[in-house]
């Protein structure tokens, strides 16, 4: 039952796992830019994304503007699209897996394809998780390097968005749903391997016992 538990837990860490994904995903602020300027009421703030580049101004109008041509887009932002579509589809496939291969549900079969199926679906979300940070890590890594560039005008510079926060805690979240179902499917199987390997040995040990004791009745 302590297993069924832990999860069911990670479940719901995959759960709010892929929420975050897709939410941090279809997200326009990636990376923000507050542009004041000399007058509060002619404020701007300018969004980018992965998708999509947004500009709010202080008089609560916004425009977006999509971005439609791939092949001109920097190599992080390709990267990240293609890694966050991969890591929502791993961990769409993780959820379809696990709820399939928990113990406190009555499908997939007997216990040992349970567990199989159930650390498949854990490996689905780790591999999630990994396509999930490295997109955040390195967009993160391009706007650090950006803003510490003297080169570049501070107009021009940005700092990490909302949806960069929530990729890096999403991934999080599905790291630690996967190795949950990786781990707690295979702990109470080592006993019984332990136990039939020593039952088989002693067999060999009673067959010597009977073999010396053969040889003592000739001699």
């Amino acid at each position: 039952m302590a297993s069924a538990g832990l999860q069911f837990f990670a479940f719901i860490l995959a759960l709010f796992g892929i929420f975050g994904d897709i939410t941090a995903t279809l997200l326009p602020n990636w990376k923000v830019n507050a542009d004041v300027g000399s007058n509060i009421i002619t404020a701007i703030t300018q969004m980018q994304g992965l998708w999509m580049d947004c500009t709010w101004y202080s008089t609560g109008t916004f425009s977006c503007t999509l971005k439609y041509s791939v092949l001109s887009l920097p190599v992080y932002i390709q990267a990240a699209r293609t890694t966050m579509v991969l890591s929502c589809i791993l961990s769409a496939f993780g959820i379809c897996i696990t709820t399939v291969g928990m113990k406190c549900t009555k499908l997939g079969g007997d216990t040992d394809s349970k567990n199989h199926t159930c650390f498949a679906g854990g490996v689905c979300f780790i591999l999630s998780g990994i396509f999930g940070l490295v997109p955040t890590s390195w967009y993160t890594r391009e706007i650090i390097s950006n803003f510490l560039d003297t080169t570049i005008p501070e107009s021009s510079k940005h700092e990490p968005g909302g949806a960069i926060y929530i990729g890096f805690i999403s991934a999080g979240f599905l790291l630690i749903a996967g190795v949950i179902f990786c781990t707690s499917c295979f702990k109470k199987q080592q006993g019984p391997w332990i136990y039939s390997t020593k039952q088989q040995h002693f067999p060999s040990t009673q067959q010597e016992n009977n073999a010396g004791y053969n040889l003592k009745d000739y001699v």
